[in-house]
């Protein structure tokens, strides 16, 4: 069963969220985010979950770890600033395998910078923002609808894999409204609860698919919960074999999983003889360019990341061997197109434009540059 309703992206991202099954939130309001904050502080308590403002937006991660650990789905959401101070927290969730999701409304320019404008800055941020080599799932939704349904997707990706998904968001998305077709019948994953004996119980003694089954805290089973490099009870550890195997482990559940994990979008590609490659609120602008291309006679097509990290970058490679002729399209400086070079360089000549300025590249001019190459 069905329905069609109006929502925005912010309020979108708060359903989904609720929908597959979120009932924690902490966070503190920032442009463009704060509606997230303000639909779940409304909903939440009408579903049994929990809503706290936190005194800060570091808080707001730690309050996010310690629910998660007790079994609750948790998110938190923020907006440029607001993802830095979050950063230390989340690579504490990523070494110690909790669950999580941190929605980021991107909003432009360094600091505090053009609060109320749309931007993309902190995709290399989303993937290298903590320190240290950590395994991270970026998604990046291009309309309200996919907001919704990807938001779920995110809480399944994180308690399948026991890791923080980050929402990358914009707020050119995150600030849209469009009818969304809600589908009652969508996938919802929870995280697995271990199921051998307490005396034989190793929490960080990963399965064939490199997932530890880790319990819900105070449910009987214990294991010690840290930041630092541990072994496989969760006890820390300078022992370089053990540091080397965890470090491993952490990004090989990932990697090796890419298959399930990975997701993009095509238009028009089949025959496409020039690519745009775009993500988020910019592949609506690359799609609408498309279409003035091929009216043109030019065999345009266009290539949408849905996982910003991990790239799937078996595909893009297929395409720039077909095309030739790439063109990024970001609202930054130029960030996701060095991956693309990293990926495609040697199969395709690939060019940018980048807007920084708080305004919207158009069609018109994405057009123009794809028709000059």
């Amino acid at each position: 069963m069905s329905k069609r309703v109006l929502m925005q992206g912010n309020e979108a991202c708060v359903k989904g969220a609720l929908k597959a099954g979120m009932r924690f939130f902490a966070g503190y309001p920032i442009t463009p985010s704060t509606e997230i904050a303000e639909g779940c502080a409304v909903l939440l308590p009408k579903m049994g979950g929990k809503f706290i403002q936190m005194e800060d937006e570091i808080a707001s991660m730690a309050a996010v770890i310690g629910a998660s650990v007790t079994g609750t789905k948790a998110m938190t959401a923020t907006s440029g600033p607001g993802f830095s101070l979050k950063q230390e927290n989340i690579g504490y969730a990523s070494v110690a395998e909790i669950p999580c999701v941190i929605v980021n409304v991107q909003r432009s320019g360094p600091s505090t910078g053009l609060p109320t404008s749309s931007s993309q800055g902190d995709v290399m941020q989303s993937r290298w923002g903590t320190h240290g080599d950590h395994p991270i799932i970026v998604l990046s939704p291009s309309s309200v609808s996919e907001t919704y349904y990807l938001a779920i997707r995110a809480f399944n990706l994180s308690e399948k894999y026991m890791t923080p998904v980050i929402f990358l968001m914009d707020e050119m998305i995150g600030h849209l409204r469009e009818t969304v077709e809600i589908d009652d019948e969508v996938e919802i994953i929870d995280r697995k609860q271990p199921d051998a004996p307490e005396d034989k119980y190793e929490a960080y003694k990963a399965e064939d698919n490199l997932v530890p089954v880790l319990p819900v805290f105070g449910s009987g089973h214990y294991y010690n919960i840290t930041g630092l490099t541990h072994d496989t009870w969760g006890f820390p550890t300078n022992n370089r074999k053990t540091a080397d195997q965890l470090n491993n482990r952490l990004m090989d559940k990932i990697e090796k999983n890419r298959r399930d994990i990975e997701a993009w979008d095509e238009y028009l590609t089949d025959d496409a003889e020039i690519l745009i490659v775009a993500y988020g609120g910019s592949a609506r602008v690359g799609e609408a360019a498309v279409d003035m291309l091929r009216e043109k006679g030019i065999k345009a097509g266009m290539y949408r990341p849905v996982t910003i990290w991990p790239m799937a970058e078996t595909r893009l490679k297929e395409l720039a061997t077909q095309c030739g002729k790439i063109l990024v399209i970001e609202h930054n400086h130029g960030q996701y197109v060095h991956e693309v070079e990293r990926v495609a360089g040697d199969k395709a000549r690939i060019e940018f434009i980048g807007r920084i300025n708080g305004s919207y590249i158009l069609p018109e001019e994405v057009a123009e540059k794809a028709e000059e190459m």
